[in-house]
């Protein structure tokens, strides 16, 4: 193999991204991956809803990162330059009526995926499946591939292997090990857009959804939709609220508004126009069924007392515990410290290794943000070594 050539650890959407910068370029581009297709996560995501970005105005869109080095990536490959290299695939777009960017109905997640692997394949990126990242050092990469172990030269080595949620899709953060014997410093991986372990278990609700309702945790808001499960709540704002929560200890209280567009007094002047507290929930207040469940898991006292229940309509406190289980979150904080690497995403210790994707320390909401960082850092880091 060419000495020179390029190697890209990890066939995701990060990896894949450096990959079509490269070969764009004119570069000899050589990607591996442990399985035995790429990019198994974004094809998982791709089940719930395959949103690719955000229609978010960009310097709003950017807020959603705590990273300003975050911030810096995506606004070099923005939102609409994501449109506009998936339109450029060939895969047209619109805009959910939350503002994500989905495909259009007749493209689903697995042909998106082969429209983008074939253009690869015509730029000349060579893929190589089945090969498990073992080490490297500052002139190879060591892989595993069919109980071989194998090195790789490379001129310049990219690792995008992602995070360590979902593991069953590749993801399973093997590299920190790695990365930790090289004194690289890694911020401690956790639990990211995450459900929420509850004190109170909502087992008649299971399977229930609240709508149009805000969430709260100090001074930060988020409205959407959650729903209950047989351990907790789920849902776009309690993923939001993870990273507010995650600076604290738990237990802590989230709180969660069912009329977020009525005022407590207008609700209490409903409430003190009968002598029935369930029709004007239901009829006056349109709260819906799972909404006045909700309600009804108060105790009798409260629940009868019209002015505790007005507050609580606009404030009902949910004690929570804990995240769930890292391995089956849609995401993972931590990562790669950005003090260990260069403006272009090079490793300071490692000159000519560059990191890219969830492997870095940043965090950012679902609802298409996940997948833009990974687009951008992918770009970026191929954008840099292209000019270098």
């Amino acid at each position: 193999m060419n000495v020179d050539q390029i190697i890209i650890i990890g066939a995701g959407p990060a990896g894949l991204m450096a990959a079509q910068q490269l070969a764009l370029k004119g570069f000899e581009v050589h990607v591996y991956e442990q399985n035995k297709a790429a990019a198994r996560k974004f094809l998982v995501a791709g089940n719930g809803g395959f949103n690719l970005t955000h229609s978010e105005e960009l310097e709003s869109f950017v807020q959603k990162y705590e990273a300003e080095e975050i911030q810096d990536i995506v606004r070099s490959f923005d939102n609409k330059k994501v449109i506009q290299w998936l339109e450029d695939l060939g895969i047209t777009t619109y805009v959910g009526s939350s503002g994500k960017i989905f495909p259009t109905k007749n493209f689903k997640p697995i042909q998106v995926l082969k429209a983008w692997l074939d253009r690869l394949e015509q730029l000349g990126v060579t893929i190589h499946y089945d090969h498990t990242f073992l080490n490297f050092d500052d002139s190879a990469v060591y892989l595993k591939n069919n109980d071989e172990d194998i090195s790789v030269k490379y001129s310049k080595l990219i690792l995008a292997m992602g995070g360590g949620s979902w593991r069953k899709t590749g993801s399973d953060a093997k590299w920190v090990e790695t990365f930790n014997n090289k004194n690289i410093e890694i911020t401690p991986l956790q639990a990211a857009n995450s459900g929420y372990n509850t004190e109170v278990k909502f087992h008649q609700l299971q399977g229930q959804y609240l709508k149009n309702i805000k969430v709260s945790f100090q001074e930060n808001h988020k409205i959407g939709e959650i729903v209950f499960t047989k351990y907790g709540i789920e849902g776009s704002p309690i993923y939001y609220m993870n990273r507010f929560t995650r600076k604290h200890n738990f237990p802590v209280i989230i709180n969660i508004d069912l009329k977020p567009n009525v005022t407590e007094s207008e609700i209490l002047a409903e409430l003190k126009g009968s002598d029935k507290i369930s029709p004007v929930l239901k009829r006056n207040l349109k709260l819906s069924t799972a909404a006045i469940n909700l309600l009804k898991t108060l105790d009798k006292e409260s629940y009868l007392n019209i002015e505790n229940l007005a507050k609580t309509i606009k404030k009902f406190p949910i004690e929570v515990l804990s995240f769930r289980p890292i391995d089956e979150v849609i995401s993972t904080a931590g990562g790669v410290a950005f003090s260990e690497l260069n403006s272009n995403l090079e490793l300071k210790k490692f000159p000519n290794v560059y990191c890219a994707g969830e492997m870095i320390d940043w965090e950012a909401p679902t609802g298409g943000y996940l997948l833009q960082a990974c687009f951008s850092t992918g770009f970026w880091v191929g954008n840099s070594i292209s000019k270098s």
